[in-house]
């Protein structure tokens, strides 16, 4: 088309040049100032108008994401069309990319709004958003616009765990144990008589005034379960058939163990060798165990955007993490694989007084050697080669 309107122009030009050629000499001049005046307007307008993306920047797995992408004219001029054209990921989007066309007047506002489906956890950007402005008439070059991205960060799925049992030995917690050495001094049980031998620090001398006895407090037991997770992401610890969901599936068992720790008032942390786009490809830093809601979400997020690679072994991971990890914690560590390097690494955190649970995930062979391996060690192992293996913990 471009080239049949330059034919067009540059024969106006040559009749206006003629004797006789008036009129093309003034439609010339009408077309050029109109072409002149539409690049003008749209190139103005479009500067002028301004987008924002309106979304929660962090949803859960399965869930539906509105986001709302609001348009304004800042300017005094109108804008007769506005093509937008949105970018998305194809693991959200359910409907492809989103395309639109409006006009705003003079201040102006306009909102377009989409759904998206969380149905991959992962860090997706949102966009860009390219704009294309056009003039009332049509005739000059349409002005193209782009707004940067913005990202959302999809969590990994949660399986609500319920009876799952963790080891523990760290005393003074708020979780009930069945071990009286564990005794609570917050949690009062009940009362009983002063027998010889009995603390004088465990007399109710309210309760001894009104009883005309001595009367000392019985404690409920409980623990501390402070718990570090130990997540194998090297790609060469997986089986290479399935190492792509045997490496999902160990994430999905990290966060719900973690959610679940998380939800008993317990300090949870986060061990990995797997790699993080979102710093450039580098290793994550170890999470320490940490309580609260605020913790357990940047612990999901780390879980988000992880990825498997070739990277270093895990027992090299627990050899150099683990020491530094206080006596009485729980050490759960998820791998697809467990090689003998990995056993002794284990033996060595058992010696240092922490609670070794080991977890298979996916379809990893020679599973009964190393589950009598484990129990040889004293310590539980679990091999799960989907989700429906998780129902174990999902009874009450």
């Amino acid at each position: 088309m471009l080239t049949e309107f330059l034919v067009f122009f540059f024969l106006l030009i040559f009749i206006a040049a003629l004797p006789d050629g008036g009129f093309a000499f003034t439609l010339f001049y009408l077309i050029f100032g109109a072409l002149l005046l539409g690049w003008l307007w749209a190139r103005r307008a479009g500067k002028a108008v301004h987008y924002h993306r309106k979304f929660d920047s962090r949803a859960f797995w399965g869930e539906e994401i509105p986001v709302g992408i609001q348009v304004e004219n800042a300017g005094w001029l109108p804008v007769p069309w506005l093509y937008l054209h949105e970018s998305l990921p194809v693991e959200l989007a359910p409907a492809g990319p989103v395309k639109h066309v409006v006009s705003l007047a003079p201040g102006g506002r306009a909102e377009i709004v989409y759904r998206l489906q969380g149905r991959k956890r992962g860090y997706y950007p949102l966009g860009p958003l390219f704009a294309t402005c056009g003039d009332p008439i049509g005739l000059a070059r349409p002005q193209e616009y782009t707004a940067p991205p913005d990202h959302i960060t999809v969590f990994p799925k949660i399986i609500p765990l319920t009876s799952l049992h963790l080891p523990s030995r760290s005393p003074q917690g708020t979780l009930r144990h069945h071990q009286p050495i564990f005794e609570d001094p917050a949690r009062i049980l009940n009362k009983r008589d002063y027998t010889a031998g009995d603390s004088l620090r465990r007399i109710d001398w309210k309760s001894s005034a009104a009883a005309g006895r001595l009367q000392v407090k019985q404690f409920e037991p409980s623990i501390a379960l402070e718990t570090s997770i130990f997540l194998n992401l090297n790609s060469a610890e997986y089986e290479a058939q399935h190492r792509l969901d045997a490496v999902e599936l160990a994430i999905v068992v990290a966060a719900s163990i973690a959610n679940w720790v998380a939800g008993q008032r317990q300090a949870v942390g986060l061990v990995t060798n797997g790699i993080d786009p979102h710093r450039d490809g580098r290793y994550v830093p170890p999470l320490p165990p940490r309580k609260g809601r605020g913790h357990l979400m940047r612990l999901l997020e780390i879980l988000a955007r992880l990825q498997s690679a070739p990277t270093g072994s895990l027992a090299a991971l627990l050899r150099k993490e683990s020491p530094q990890l206080p006596w009485g914690t729980t050490v759960v560590v998820i791998t697809g694989r467990a090689e003998e390097a990995l056993f002794d690494e284990l033996i060595q955190a058992q010696r240092r007084g922490q609670n070794v649970v080991l977890i298979l995930v996916g379809r990893t062979v020679s599973v009964q050697k190393a589950r009598e391996q484990a129990r040889s060690l004293g310590f539980p192992l679990y091999a799960f080669q989907n989700e429906t293996g998780l129902d174990i913990w999902r009874r009450a």
